[in-house]
């Protein structure tokens, strides 16, 4: 068994594919049109989908925003150097919410970013 992908709900599918791959460096691997259900599935990722785990954006075409609750947590995403990709994302337009520093109670060096629907990702440095 291995980990497919995670999906989330998106109200603007323009603006988070925008997000993913000009300012988090994914690719487009697929996207696929569901006239009969009204909704649009992209998936997005480092890697092609047979390699790794991805991430799948649903965007059901009528809705434009969402709840996200707090049973959600984050994605996390490992980086070589957080300090420079905490500067590129702020200076392509990202949002950095919590800057590159140990975590609390560790020694890890983590940051936080959030994308346009207000999902937070996580960035660990290796």
């Amino acid at each position: 068994m291995r980990l497919l992908h995670s999906m989330l709900r998106v109200g603007n599918l323009d603006q988070s594919l925008a997000f993913y791959t000009g300012i988090m460096g994914m690719r487009l691997l697929r996207r696929k049109d569901y006239p009969g259900g009204r909704f649009t599935l992209a998936f997005v990722g480092y890697c092609e989908e047979s390699e790794g785990s991805v991430i799948e954006l649903t965007h059901n075409w009528d809705s434009s925003e969402y709840t996200l609750g707090n049973a959600f947590g984050h994605i996390a995403i490992g980086v070589d150097d957080i300090y420079k990709v905490c500067q590129r994302i702020r200076q392509s337009g990202g949002n950095v919410i919590r800057e590159p520093g140990p975590m609390r109670h560790g020694s890890t060096i983590i940051a936080f970013i959030e994308d346009p629907d207000g999902y937070k990702i996580e960035l660990i440095q290796h």
